[in-house]
């Protein structure tokens, strides 16, 4: 099954990760679960960017879903540009997606995918609003 990737969503974030030998999997491509690992990557990469820690004394950003729709197949040496968007934001929750291609073709996507983060209170494991710093970037004011 597909899951479609929404047309209305804001770009945050992209970041370029090279393709590791040890990515590859035996049939000699990307290993499918290396894409989750690049999805996250980009999302700890765009928290980062704006001066928070994924974790913070007051809680985290805990991915409720998370999902990959793959396009084509990627080999070894390259690099992956990973776009990284918001969708849907709520107070305690948003839909971020990522779409993935190779750096030196940009506009063939290689796989998109997407997770619901979820900010917790590390304390009392409870959805919490998001903080501050988090919700101007999501542009919750």
């Amino acid at each position: 099954m597909r899951i479609d990737i929404p047309q209305e969503k804001k770009l945050v974030h992209e970041t370029v990760i090279p393709i590791r030998w040890g990515d590859m999997d035996a049939f000699g491509h990307l290993n499918n679960t290396i894409y989750f690992r690049y999805m996250e990557q980009g999302r700890i990469d765009w928290i980062e960017s704006f001066g928070f820690s994924a974790q913070h004394e007051e809680g985290g950003a805990l991915v409720a879903n998370a999902f990959c729709n793959f396009y084509t197949q990627v080999n070894y040496p390259g690099d992956i540009l990973v776009r990284t968007y918001i969708g849907k934001v709520g107070r305690t929750s948003a839909d971020t997606y990522n779409l993935m291609s190779l750096i030196n073709d940009p506009e063939t996507l290689c796989a998109a995918g997407g997770a619901t983060l979820v900010w917790v209170n590390l304390k009392t494991n409870r959805p919490a609003p998001w903080p501050q710093a988090f919700q101007k970037q999501l542009g919750l004011y």
